[in-house]
Formats: C-alpha cells, sequence, structure tokens
C-alpha cells in the first residue's frame, strides 16, 4: 500500500528503486573532504556538546531564561517588559542593543526554545532551539547531550525595523551569522562549564534571577 502511494511522487531514492550498492556510490559522490562554508552553515546552524551534568539538572538550568546572562557571551541585564513571560535585556555585542526574549519549553521533550528579537519584543523572530538528550540514551555514558540549532530567518538578511535601531551606523545581528558557529560553539563551551563545574562540586545548578526593575 505503500509503495503505491509513493509511486508518483518525483526524486524518492529508496530500496524498492535503488540498489543498495547504487545507494553507496550516491552516498560517496555527495561525500567531500571539504565544504564550502556557506553550503554547510548558509541557512541552518547547529552546535552540540557533551556535558557531564543530569539532563533534569541541564533542563531546569536552560528553562529558566535568566542563565542566558551567565553562559552567553553578550546577553545582559535581563528584567520583565511588562508583559507576563516577556523580558528585555541589553545585547551587548552592539551598544545600547535592546533584546527581548520569552522562553517556551516541554519537559517532556526537554525542549528549550528561547524567541528573541533585538529592539522590540512584539515579533520574536530570532528563534534559538535547544534539546536535552539523555546522555545514557546515545553515548551510554551519565550526563546529557545539547544540541543547539538556528535557521536562517530573512530578517537576519534585513532589519525589519531600522527606525528602532539606537544608531544608524549600529551593526545588524544578521551580520553575523558566518560566524555562528563559532561564536555558538564558544558560547556552548561556556554552559558546559558552567554546568559540569557546579555539578562537580555540588553546587546548585540553577541560582536565583537577580533582576532591576520592569522596563
Amino acid at each position: 500500500m505503500t509503495g503505491s502511494m509513493l509511486a508518483d511522487v518525483p526524486g524518492l531514492i529508496r530500496v524498492e528503486n535503488t540498489a543498495p550498492e547504487d545507494m553507496l556510490a550516491r552516498c560517496l559522490e555527495l561525500t567531500h573532504s571539504v565544504y564550502p562554508h556557506d553550503q554547510v552553515y548558509g541557512r541552518f546552524c547547529t552546535v552540540q556538546e557533551y556535558v557531564d551534568c543530569p539532563p533534569e539538572q541541564v533542563y531546569d538550568y536552560l528553562r529558566h531564561g535568566h542563565h542566558l546572562q551567565e553562559w552567553t557571551y553578550s546577553v545582559r541585564d535581563f528584567a520583565p517588559a511588562g508583559e507576563p513571560g516577556l523580558w528585555v535585556g541589553r545585547d551587548r555585542l552592539a551598544e545600547r542593543t535592546p533584546i527581548y526574549c520569552r522562553v517556551l519549553a516541554n519537559a517532556d521533550a526537554m525542549t528549550v526554545d528561547y524567541h528573541c528579537a533585538w529592539d522590540q519584543g512584539e515579533r520574536l523572530w530570532m528563534i534559538y532551539l535547544m534539546r536535552v538528550v539523555p546522555a545514557a540514551l546515545v553515548l551510554d555514558r551519565p550526563g546529557s547531550v545539547i544540541t543547539w540549532t538556528n535557521c536562517r530567518h530573512p530578517y537576519y538578511d534585513h532589519n525589519p525595523r531600522p527606525d528602532l535601531a539606537p544608531r544608524p551606523d549600529r551593526p545588524w545581528v544578521g551580520d553575523y551569522w558566518d560566524l555562528f558557529y563559532a561564536g555558538h560553539g564558544i558560547e556552548l563551551a561556556n554552559l558546559k562549564s558552567i554546568l559540569e563545574y557546579r555539578h562537580a562540586n555540588g553546587l546548585p545548578v540553577s541560582v536565583p534571577p537577580t533582576v532591576a526593575a520592569p522596563r
């Protein structure tokens, strides 16, 4: 039944129409020793890391958005933005730039998504997708695996609200897209260091927020 339902779909490569040796040959054709940066990171950027800390504690840490002030390079000074669940802080990557953030977390799947935007909190289009996986399932060892994916929203290529920029010559967040893999890798290393240090030393992994008055 499934085969007849797929018969009219063009371009499928399945064992029914491609022998295993032909599939292997095709895979070898598609495997290169060197890839252009844009081909690998042009539309999506994913970083991943093993962390020697229990997955439940890693998830709990990530789901509290104020911890972004600890492990990210430049997000600081979060405070409630006056709307339930919405926070605003500073992204010190660019002078006087506010960053808005809302956290969407799912405890069953251990996913934590940060919905963010520079300058305004009405449309949070910079979305950071994170998942915590028990390392026991995938690596047969204690701890966690964290994956973090960004998708290249069209607004990375052009600022939808240039009128809200603190100054006309401020760099735009999308100007740094080619450095996202490296930059996020550094931030993920920060996250790993914090979680492993606190867990190894018997310290609380999550810390209470310290915030200013609502903005």
